[in-house]
């Protein structure tokens, strides 16, 4: 499975990297962007499986990421994680709406990332 992390923190973004791994999940390759417009600069190049995106960034952040990936024909298909510490109901519903097919909590352990990944091979 071929990922692209989307988060502002590089260290977050190497955690994920390791607890993907830990996780089980079989990876393929995996891409990092530090915002909504890095990534997709790199959906120019790089096609991911799943999108895992944080949505507090600068530049583009990731609710206006997945709005724009939605409104893409070639894009509006790829399925997207978003991972927040901004977890209350109305933001979960609000990327729900926007067309994420689910949410992580951080902080997040290898049970969330297995459950997530798990839930999406069954699509």
């Amino acid at each position: 499975m071929n990922i692209l992390i989307v988060d502002d923190s590089m260290a977050l973004r190497k955690i994920l990297q390791r607890v993907i791994r830990n996780a089980g999940v079989t990876v393929g390759q995996i891409q990092e962007a530090a915002d909504g417009q890095l990534a997709l600069q790199c959906l120019e190049q790089f096609k991911p499986d799943v999108i895992l995106s944080d949505i507090n960034m600068p530049n583009m952040d990731g609710l206006e990421l997945l709005k724009k990936l939605k409104g893409s024909e070639t894009l509006k298909n790829l399925p997207v994680i978003m991972i927040s510490t901004e977890a209350s109901r109305e933001r979960v519903m609000e990327s729900i709406e926007l067309g994420a097919c689910n949410f992580i909590r951080k902080p997040f352990s290898e049970d969330d990332i297995r459950e997530k990944f798990g839930l999406l091979a069954k699509k």
